[in-house]
């Protein structure tokens, strides 16, 4: 529901003013979000310059996979 996505939203963005960076797993682990790109683009609809860059990451298998990580 909507005060879900701006707690959401609030958290996320406390977070990455913190200097923290963010990706998916993060995100769902310690915010509780599990639509990361979703509050990223609502953000930026705000006027929020969040930047973000690929990062190669290991699976549980052992293979590397790309993720975004978001920061300030």
């Amino acid at each position: 529901n909507k005060q879900t996505i701006m707690n959401q939203n609030k958290r996320l963005l406390t977070y990455l003013e913190q200097g923290q960076t963010i990706n998916p797993l993060k995100a769902w682990n310690e915010l509780g979000i599990y639509r990361l790109a979703s509050r990223v683009c609502d953000l930026r609809k705000e006027g929020v310059e969040i930047k973000d860059r690929w990062l190669d990451v290991p699976n549980r298998y052992g293979e590397f996979v790309k993720v975004k990580q978001y920061y300030l």
